[in-house]
This record gives structure tokens, C-alpha cells and sequence, in this order.
């Protein structure tokens, strides 16, 4: 447990609590009056349970902020998980029609891009492009 306003210097660790337990954190954190703890405005937790039931009964009146980390790691994964489902529609599509082009007695010739990439090699390379910065 960090106090912001400490800027990494004296006084910015508040407390150092072992184990992941609701009930070890409150025990630790309610050694601090609760005058204390209702200076508190804001609390950065992740999205454990666990941390939240310990912040809401610790600090009654702070209000809880899900840190951005975890949020931009749910979205990336939500993401990834979407790009592979396409990819893998554009995989199947692409095999029939090979079957139907080979069928029909003629060479495959894929769709390409702008770029002269075929959407499939998009969907391959793509899985970081949505986390870079606009000029890259």
C-alpha cells in the first residue's frame, strides 16, 4: 500500500502486508484509525476480488479505480481472441475456394490488399498493431 503524494520518497510506503486475504489485509489496514483512512479520496486496485472487499470496508469513502494495466490487458486479450476468430474465417474461406477453383479446373488466385497482402496475412500480423502509436 503506496501513498501517491509520496512520489516514491519517505512516507510513500504506507504498508507492506503479506499474503492476498481480505480478512490479513483489513487486520493490517485497520491498525490505522479510520480518520485516517477516510483522507483517503481514491484507490488503484486490480480487479481481484479480494482487493476490493479490503478497500471498500478499509476505506469507506474512497472511491475504486480499476488500474489501467489490467483493463488494456482485458481488452488486448478480448481482441486477440476476435483477430484469431476472423482469421480463422478467413482460413476456411480461402480453402474453398481453392477446392472450388481447383473444381473448376482453374489456379487459385487469392485477393489482395492495397498493400498486396491478402486479409489472411493481415489477421496473421496484425496482433499488435492496434497497441501502437498513431505515426508508427
Amino acid at each position: 500500500m503506496t501513498n501517491k503524494n509520496g512520489n516514491g520518497k519517505k512516507k510513500t510506503l504506507v504498508a507492506c502486508i503479506k499474503g492476498t486475504k481480505s480478512q490479513d489485509i483489513i487486520d493490517v489496514i485497520s491498525k490505522i484509525s479510520l480518520e485516517k483512512r477516510k483522507l483517503v479520496k481514491e484507490i488503484t486496485l486490480d480487479m481481484a476480488n479480494n482487493m476490493q472487499l479490503a478497500s471498500r470496508i478499509c476505506f469507506p469513502e474512497a472511491s475504486l479505480v480499476t488500474d489501467r494495466f489490467h483493463v488494456v490487458k482485458l481488452v488486448m486479450d478480448a481482441l486477440q481472441h476476435v483477430r484469431i476468430k476472423y482469421r480463422w474465417n478467413e482460413i476456411e474461406a480461402e480453402n474453398q475456394a481453392i477446392q472450388i477453383a481447383k473444381e473448376q479446373g482453374q489456379k487459385y488466385i487469392p485477393i489482395l490488399l492495397e498493400n498486396e497482402d491478402t486479409p489472411k496475412q493481415i489477421l496473421a500480423s496484425s496482433r499488435y498493431i492496434i497497441a501502437k502509436k498513431e505515426n508508427q
